[in-house]
């Protein structure tokens, strides 16, 4: 079997595989590589050694079956025998759900996760999206520190359990998503500088030294990511991959990183004939991350819209602090905004930031589908104090009126596993660091941070501690009992009425119109013939919507079409879906 490493600044660069010793030769076609031959087959465990120093894994390590810190082990990816005969699916009306393995199950592996797809196909979502799966130390983490990006973390099953997983889905017809982290690798494990100039200190980012995209040797260094990239796509039968903090990958080259990223993923749909798709998470309201690259955009297919959430969350719950205090101003107004332009930060002032932020995204031109929209997410619960949902503090109605404005919504709605049922159990931030000096800075570091929000110490739970990562599993007893059962029996209506009906899916933002009272806590908008209310004030509203003749769709509380005076009576803390003739 051929072994093959890029080490451009070593002087000799050594093989361990099986035990057995062997010096690897330049590759004189390909400056900085280095190559050579040994007897291997699947599952083999192997290492370089750089300039005689300890034995690493390979930067490229397909398998870690010892951890990040342990030998790489070879993968033959032609011995699994795929069952579902897969054309793909792809993401204009889709609804995404995303999962975390560790925590969607009490085994917290990639086969109890499977056994529990059934639910998602009942729920009426089309897509899983997982949390990254790339091994990081220890067995339990949210996974945004791992390394070997072409790997499988080991305590989830390895890569073996991941192609379970998705054929599973896809047998289902449920599409396979996967959250990958480029812009930085954990501290503990990270064994690339030893190769070659994978970080380059041109550019800092909140982890440190940024990965070198276009800092002297970042060609191989693009080329590492992009492979990785594809390999998901390629060897796993992904359907998409959500690009963690692209805002954070620091690039000035004239071939932006995340352009040749779609570009690749394009032409490997088109060899593939699946649909394939780049979701990104950016906090920058740039639209041409998501413009087409025939129209001088970088070709991303979607992005999250974290302004939709923060205008939502803030109507809900009153919440104004940090980020959250331009949307509180007015959050029914900047829920108007975000439902009709996409971004509420367009080129506006944000006090968050002391600037102006943001681009106008035209609405005549880009899709609503473009963007994702949700009402939580890992991060705006995880990064809670106490990984609080909405349902610890919120009536089972507002959280019904949060599904109804995410799932009728013009953009792509995202679920965060366990909201479709009110789940009672929070999900917080939790580390299994098998450094105790990592640990501990991480554990202060916690308490540091909300400590200046005004938080006791004894409140802030302790990452390292088990019972964390415990708290945070989902109860699957809950979906049976009241309130939850309701509120999964609504998310499941509003999903099978987005599937039917037309309007729902239309991506054109021009067509939506919004009202609302900011005083009376109601806002209702127009898709089409479909017509959407919400009031999250406690006392009824009386609604204007027009003397066309209309029917009830699905609503939360019972309530009458409007009559003659064209008034909808809605319910407080309720919410209605109809259809006008």
């Amino acid at each position: 079997m051929q072994f093959e490493v890029w080490a451009p600044q070593a002087e000799r660069v050594t093989l361990q595989c099986d035990g057995v010793t062997s010096a690897l030769e330049r590759d004189a076609a390909r400056p900085g590589w280095w190559s050579g031959e040994a007897e291997a087959r699947d599952g083999t465990r192997y290492g370089f050694a750089v300039d005689d120093g300890p034995v690493r894994p390979d930067p490229r390590s397909r398998r870690q079956p010892d951890g990040p810190d342990g030998l790489s082990a070879v993968v033959d990816h032609g011995r699994y025998a795929w069952r579902a005969a897969w054309q793909g699916r792809p993401l204009p009306g889709a609804v995404l759900y995303e999962l975390h393995v560790g925590t969607y199950t009490a085994e917290g592996t990639l086969d109890a996760a499977a056994d529990r797809l059934g639910h998602l196909v009942e729920l009426g979502v089309t897509h899983v999206e997982l949390m990254p799966l790339c091994p990081f130390p220890g067995r339990h983490g949210w996974g945004y520190e791992g390394v070997s990006l072409w790997a499988v973390h080991e305590p989830y099953g390895g890569p073996e359990a991941l192609k379970r997983f998705v054929d599973r889905a896809h047998e289902l017809g449920l599409g396979v998503v996967l959250d990958v982290v480029h812009n930085h690798l954990g501290p503990s494990g990270n064994y690339l500088p030893v190769f070659g100039p994978y970080f380059t200190d041109t550019h800092h980012t909140p982890w440190g030294s940024a990965v070198n995209l276009d800092a002297p040797g970042s060609d191989e260094v693009r080329a590492f990511l992009l492979d990785s990239a594809l390999a998901w796509l390629r060897d796993y039968q992904i359907d998409g991959l959500r690009l963690d903090a692209v805002h954070a990958l620091a690039d000035t080259r004239a071939y932006p990183f995340l352009e040749e990223l779609s570009e690749s993923v394009d032409a490997l749909a088109a060899e593939t004939g699946r649909p394939l798709f780049l979701i990104a998470e950016s906090d920058l309201n740039d639209p041409r991350l998501i413009t087409p690259r025939r129209e001088h955009g970088l070709g991303l297919h979607a992005q999250w819209n974290d302004d939709f959430h923060h205008a939502l969350h803030t109507a809900l719950t009153g919440e104004s602090q940090g980020y959250y205090a331009d949307f509180a101003r007015d959050p029914f107004a900047a829920l108007a905004k975000t439902l009709t332009g996409g971004f509420f930060h367009d080129g506006t002032y944000s006090s968050f930031r002391d600037r102006s932020h943001g681009r106008r995204l035209d609405h005549t031109r880009l899709p609503a589908h473009r963007l994702l929209g949700y009402s939580q997410t890992h991060d705006q619960v995880g990064n809670r104090a106490q990984g609080d949902r909405l349902a610890a503090s919120l009536s089972p109605g507002l959280l019904a009126c949060a599904a109804a404005l995410t799932l009728t919504s013009p953009f792509t709605p995202m679920l965060f596993m366990g909201e479709e049922w009110a789940a009672g159990t929070p999900w917080q931030f939790f580390t299994d660091h098998t450094d105790p000096d990592l640990a501990e800075a991480v554990r202060n570091g916690r308490r540091r941070e909300f400590a200046a929000h005004g938080w006791a110490e004894e409140e802030v739970p302790d990452p390292q501690d088990p019972a964390t990562r415990d708290r945070s599993c989902l109860d699957w007893s809950e979906p049976e009992r009241e309130p939850h059962a309701r509120v999964l029996a609504w998310y499941r209506r509003l999903i099978a009425l987005r599937h039917a009906q037309a309007d729902l899916t239309d991506p054109d933002l021009a067509d939506l119109k919004v009202a609302y009272d900011t005083q009376a806590r109601w806002l209702a908008f127009r898709r089409g013939d479909i017509r959407v209310a919400v009031n999250l004030g406690e006392a009824p509203a009386a609604i204007p919507l027009g003397t066309r003749p209309a029917r009830v769709l699905a609503a939360w509380e019972p309530v009458d079409a409007p009559g003659p005076d064209g008034l909808l009576r809605l319910p407080g803390e309720s919410c209605v879906v109809l259809e006008q003739d």
